[in-house]
């Protein structure tokens, strides 16, 4: 069973996506929140599988809380899901940053949410194109300001055959697909993914993309 903390200050938006994911059989609603400071206290007390996070909300938005659930430090293995209408890559990068593993509108179909919980909650990231065509551009404007040496000593860390990899989880490949382009098992290409988070310090998929394109190891446009 997975386990689910839903996030937003609209008591409508809760109450929809309640119904929707005790309909689904295999996802339990073990908490609601209306703002972030709930949500970081509420993340703490029922260490969910998935939040489902709104970012727009009073006294602490859904970036910061995201920020504060996903640190090191809690040493647990929750997973965000940004639930939003925004997909400004101010938001994109911010809440990439901050740890979230993906992003769903509040328009998308019962059944695609659903397919989010359970698609971050196996470990895999859910970006949009916009958002991935959004932490591109930003990366692009912010091209100047890297920190070479930062980004040079993570990248250091990769054999060849990771390098590659890491390039295709860039570009949205899944493991099945990796497995395939790279002829090799799909297993083989599960574990290169994990022991490249591992190297690097990323907590999911999502967070190797940031590195994929910050360090410029991905070009904008390529």
């Amino acid at each position: 069973m997975i386990t689910v903390l839903v996030v937003d200050d609209q008591p409508l938006v809760r109450h929809a996506i309640r119904d929707i994911l005790t309909d689904s059989g295999d996802i339990q609603l073990v908490g609601e929140a209306s703002n972030g400071r709930e949500a970081v206290s509420a993340a703490i007390t029922f260490a969910p599988d998935v939040v489902l996070m709104d970012i727009r909300m009073p006294e602490l938005d859904g970036i910061a809380a995201t920020e504060k659930i996903c640190a090191p430090s809690t040493g647990n293995e929750t997973r965000v899901l940004i639930l939003t209408t925004f997909e400004e890559d101010e938001y994109v990068v911010a809440a990439l940053r901050a740890g979230a593993s993906g992003f769903i509108g509040k328009g998308a179909e019962p059944d695609e949410i659903v397919r989010a919980v359970r698609t971050i909650h196996s470990g895999e990231s859910l970006l949009s194109s916009a958002a991935t065509k959004a932490l591109i551009e930003r990366s692009v404007l912010q091209s100047a300001q890297r920190t070479a040496a930062w980004d040079d000593d993570r990248l250091a860390r990769l054999t060849m055959r990771e390098r590659e990899v890491l390039i295709l989880v860039a570009a949205g490949r899944t493991n099945q697909e990796i497995s395939a382009e790279l002829v090799i098992s799909p297993h083989t290409a599960k574990t290169h993914v994990n022991r490249i988070m591992s190297k690097v310090d990323a907590r999911d998929r999502a967070q190797l993309v940031i590195l994929a394109y910050e360090s410029g190891l991905i070009s904008a446009g390529a």
